[in-house]
């Protein structure tokens, strides 16, 4: 069974991920191919230095992706012209990922951060969505970035918010509280989903018991 893991950015997404990793899924991570295909040399690296510039290189002549951040995030189009370079190249390796993995008849687990905003719901037999309140995601993002309050409401405000993700994703596993309360609702999950391909039609919010389930 391949399923979508989503939600937003500071929404505890990887913290979720490393868990289902420790109870036996295979996983793929979109940030670790995105870090691969910004590798110096790479035809992606070619096209970002083409389309914004030296600029948004470091010292070492790597790609810097919190100043090309800086310029993606604070401009609709100039998003929309490097998830243009990217987003191809990402998503052929997960594919080509998901189709290596499926050998194994273990349960997949996909990171992708911007699955609704790609389109990509196809890719997956399930969806599922880390969520937290907008008001946490801002304090954790802050936090984390060492960023003003406007700065993260922008990067924000370039996704899907995560009260809508949640509307239309299958499963939800709200992050809000303690790690271990999290775990425990990843736990829960994995007894029912685990093991085989099960595919429930009905919605489950996943708050911290299995009879949620």
């Amino acid at each position: 069974m391949i399923f979508g893991l989503t939600g937003g950015i500071a929404s505890g997404k990887s913290t979720v991920l490393n868990q289902f990793a420790h109870l036996g899924a295979k996983i793929i991570e979109s940030d670790r191919i995105a870090h691969d295909i910004y590798a110096k040399g790479k035809p992606v690296y070619k096209k970002i230095i083409k389309q914004f510039g030296r600029e948004v290189l470091n010292a070492e002549k790597n790609i810097d992706r919190r100043k090309l951040g800086k310029i993606v995030f604070s401009n609709q189009s100039q998003r929309k012209k490097l998830e243009k370079i990217t987003h191809p190249e990402i998503i052929a390796e997960i594919k080509n990922q998901i189709n290596r993995f499926k050998r194994s008849n273990k349960v997949i687990m996909v990171d992708a951060p911007l699955l609704f905003e790609a389109k990509l719901q196809k890719m997956f037999d399930k969806i599922i969505v880390v969520w937290i309140p907008e008001k946490v995601q801002i304090q954790r993002l802050i936090k984390r970035d060492k960023i003003t309050k406007a700065e993260a409401q922008k990067r924000l405000s370039a996704q899907i918010s995560l009260d809508k993700k949640k509307k239309i994703g299958d499963y939800v596993i709200d992050n809000s509280g303690s790690p271990a309360a999290t775990a425990a609702k990843i736990k829960c999950f994995w007894q029912v989903f685990g093991q085989g391909p099960v595919k429930p039609s009905k919605k489950v919010t996943l708050v911290g018991a299995c009879r949620a389930i």
